[in-house]
């Protein structure tokens, strides 16, 4: 759980910025985070 708790500002800075360079990257982003957040939740890491 803290692990997860540190990376979650990080990726969402990281994928803000991305999204204001390149906005077609908005989709790819989203999809990639919520798999992310899928796999954490149902492994509890």
């Amino acid at each position: 759980m803290t692990i997860h708790l540190e990376l979650v500002p990080i990726i969402s800075l990281i994928a803000g910025i991305a999204i204001l360079i390149v906005p077609k990257l908005l989709n790819l982003i989203v999809a990639i985070y919520l798999i992310v957040i899928g796999i954490v939740g149902i492994f509890g890491l």
